[in-house]
């Protein structure tokens, strides 16, 4: 939960968002507030007595109304947009360092997943989406790599724990990201931020928002970020994991009077960098082995590649939000959207210097339609009530090619037999979705104190796929030594043409909600839920097993997940304390993640989207926020976590492994899934002194270890670590604005970290490897 703090002020000057979003351990960089922020959400004012400051909750709209977030009974964190801003935080993997339990594994834009409570690790599969659900602007994101943009003039974020599939939909079996970004106002803003720092680092920003006419309001906001990148490439001293990006967002309000309102709004993004970049992180025998083959020099910790690494990403979307107020107090709203996202990569997936597989990666194109329309009745009876209907629409097509190089038998054969040799092989994957719902949440005000709520979904989804591999171009005669070897026959295995046919895959899926609160003050909320959510299955769109195990084992079952909470919110020492805990169980069946399939008799391997058995999470989360003496902003969170298969007995084994092929895995830990989450925060101001308000801000965020891959390979754990942020910085009033002028330090003491670790051929592990130290300053400039 974010509260603000804000001092009496000079009247030449805005009033400020001075508070910080619980526990935000990003780069501390103070901003002034927005007047969106200042009308949007509440923010601390002085106590009624005036003698200290007084916390007031943020408004947020978790059950699709807007309601205060200490009163909804369900696990809720915001962070609002000032706050980001604040703290530096604009790229989606950097919420990690902000919210308790969660994890983002991220890659680039396509191999990236956002995980609550460790539920979620499934980053790469274009057939299926993600457990958590990610919003923006009430739009549902088919792709959580449609989010790895920076986060542009944002207002608020909500994070909702557990099953979200009542009033969310779809596929929110572990939470909802919801993020809304400011909208136009009649109140004139302006903006312009820049900000400059280490390895190349610069950021542009901008916003500008008025009146148009008396019943339209525009606002256009626009970013540009580069870096040189912080990775050393040993074959030929390329820095990586650097480039550009930019986004421009425009949007028109319009309101003739006070019972509608259309908000329409367009954005466009950009990437262009070398994101996907890896080390080599931990290896079996045979990657050693077949690497000394080819003569190529690997080292643990580096990235030491031949080929290109790059990806090209482009975004563009358009949604149109109506809402109306109907006699009787009841509001009506429409959600239109459409969204297009293109991925094209470049990558050395061999991670050796010597020409293996020159190119490799999966283009995707995705297109995606949605149309919601929700009925909320008026507030204050005994009965108020959401209903509404659902319709989702995706094309997606994805386009893997592989490029092999002249040593490409050698090290993944293991003999020159000039199978896979210059060979060039692509492989056309499809899938059309479509989902249709209807749904409708309810709560009884039993008592002034006590209220029940419940909720129901019925979802309806299709999915039609098709998966086509070309036969391969490029190459030469394959060796074949009758009765010993037939090259042609391992080149049809590995690279021959085939195809799946028609896929079709449908399910019906129920989501309900049942949940009890009771108001034991008016400062103390308990409350106690239990809810149902389902995922709709998958489809792999890459051949994989097809050839050897038959189309169908490219489908992938639904993901089924029951959740109870039971917990508490409070505000105490007249409200200059806020405490929230719960504690929470969820068992998921037919868990859904990505693994490493070889096929029998075949001598390399593919990723392979499948049901991981059953899993069960469960733990404690809190988060407080103090603010002990005027000036000063404490924030707390944290969380523990124990995510553990309950059954997972055909489970891939780790590349140490020797002789099985599969492993039990049952009553271990699940990948991704950090135990233990902590997160604290600080903020002082200083007293206003000829206009100037210094400030000083600080930070750390810890995480415990986590093990890094489906098969729990002891070469891919992830170790635990700490990140620690600080900024000194001043405002004061400049013209008819305020100027913000700031020093800011990430990752201050230069902790090695991981963002993901994945799979390879011959049992290699690579990982993302986290930002180091960087250091900067940002000036602002709001007028």
């Amino acid at each position: 939960m974010l509260l603000r703090y804000s001092a009496t002020t000079a009247h030449r000057l805005k009033p400020l968002s001075l508070s910080l979003a619980l526990a935000m351990p990003g780069v501390l960089l103070a901003t002034p507030g927005h007047a969106a922020d200042e009308t949007a959400a509440a923010h601390v004012e002085p106590a009624a007595d005036s003698t200290g400051p007084r916390l007031e909750p943020v408004t947020v709209t978790a059950r699709r109304r807007a309601e205060a977030s200490q009163e909804v009974p369900t696990p809720i964190t915001t962070l609002s947009g000032a706050n980001l801003e604040t703290q530096r935080i604009y790229k989606i993997q950097d919420l990690q360092q902000a919210l308790p339990s969660v994890n983002v594994a991220y890659v680039h834009a396509r191999v990236s997943s956002f995980a609550v409570r460790g539920i979620g690790n499934n980053p790469a599969s274009d057939g299926l989406e993600g457990s958590a659900g990610i919003y923006l602007d009430n739009v549902y994101l088919g792709r959580p790599g449609m989010a790895a943009f920076d986060m542009l003039d944002v207002d608020q974020i909500e994070l909702l724990r557990g099953p979200q599939g009542t009033l969310f939909g779809k596929n929110t079996t572990a939470g909802v990201l919801n993020i809304t970004t400011r909208g136009p106002t009649f109140t004139p803003e302006r903006s312009l931020e820049v900000s400059g720092g280490q390895d190349g680092y610069f950021q542009g920003k901008g916003t500008v928002s008025g009146p148009l006419t008396e019943t339209l309001a525009g606002r256009l906001s626009f970013y540009r970020t580069r870096d040189d990148g912080y990775l050393d490439n040993k074959h030929d001293n390329r820095t990586l994991l650097g480039g550009e990006r930019e986004g421009l967002r425009g949007q028109l309000l319009f309101k003739p009077n006070d019972d509608f309102s259309l908000r329409w709004i367009n954005e466009y993004n950009t990437e262009n960098s070398s994101s996907g970049s890896s080390v080599v992180y931990g290896a079996g025998p045979l990657f050693w082995q077949r690497a000394s083959l080819v003569g190529a020099n690997p080292s643990i910790g580096h990235s030491n590649i031949d080929g290109r690494q790059n990806v090209s990403v482009h975004q563009n979307a358009s949604s149109v939000e109506a809402n109306w107020n109907l006699a009787g107090g009841y509001t009506l709203t429409s959600i239109s959207a459409y969204r297009y996202w293109h991925f094209n990569p470049a990558n050395d997936a061999d991670q050796l210097d010597v020409p293996v597989i020159s190119d490799y990666g999966y283009e995707v194109h995705d297109r995606q339609f949605s149309q919601e329309i929700r009925l909320a009745s008026p507030k204050g009876e005994f009965f108020d009530y959401v209903v509404g209907a659902y319709a989702f629409k995706q094309n997606l097509g994805n386009r893997i090619f592989t490029d092999f190089g002249p040593l490409a038998d050698l090290n993944l054969i293991g003999a020159n037999l000039n199978v896979l040799n210059n060979i060039n092989s692509k492989v056309n994957g499809k899938v059309d979705t479509e989902s249709y719902a209807l749904f409708a949440q309810g709560t009884w005000h039993l008592t002034d104190r006590l209220d029940f709520s419940a909720g129901m979904r019925g979802t309806y989804e299709e999915k039609d796929a098709n998966v086509q591999r070309f036969a391969p171009t490029g190459g030469g005669t394959a060796v074949v030594i009758p009765g010993v070897v037939d090259g042609n026959a391992i080149r049809a295995g590995q690279v021959g043409a085939y195809d799946t046919g028609d896929l079709h895959l449908h399910n019906a899926a129920p989501s309900f909600l049942a949940s009890l609160s009771y108001q034991f003050t008016d400062d103390v909320l308990g409350y106690t839920s239990l809810s149902h959510g389902e995922k709709s299955g998958g489809v792999n769109l890459a051949v994989g097993s097809a050839p050897s195990a038959g189309a169908e084992s490219l489908l992938v079952g639904p993901e089924r997940a029951n959740d109870a909470e039971l917990g508490v919110k409070s505000q105490l020492f007249d409200h200059r304390l806020q405490l929230n805990a719960n504690v929470f169980w969820t068992g998921v069946n037919g868990y859904q993640a990505t693994t490493y399939y070889q096929p029998p008799g075949m001598l390399t391997g593919y990723q392979l989207l499948t049901n991981a058995g059953t899993v069960r999470s469960r733990g404690v989360e809190f988060e407080a926020t103090a603010v002990p003496v005027r000036g000063l902003t404490l924030n707390v969170n944290g969380s523990f976590n124990d995510v553990t298969y309950l059954s997972f007995k055909d489970a891939p084994c780790p590349a140490e492994s020797t002789g099985a092929a599969t492993c039990d895995l049952s009553g271990q830990r699940v990948a991704g899934s950090s135990r233990w989450i902590g997160n604290v925060n600080g903020e002082y101001k200083w007293p206003r002194s000829n206009g100037i308000e210094p400030y000083a801000t600080a930070s750390y965020a810890y995480r415990s270890g986590s093990e890094g891959t489906l098969d729990n390979s002891e070469l891919a754990k992830i170790d635990g670590y700490g990140l620690a942020n600080f900024s000194v910085g001043a405002r004061m009033g400049y013209g008819d604005g305020l100027v913000d002028a700031s020093l800011w330090v990430k990752n201050a003491f230069d902790r090695e970290y991981y963002l993901a670790v994945g799979t390879g051929s011959n049992g290699l592990y690579t990982a993302s490897p986290g930002q180091p130290r960087t250091a900067g300053i940002t000036l602002r400039y709001d007028f």
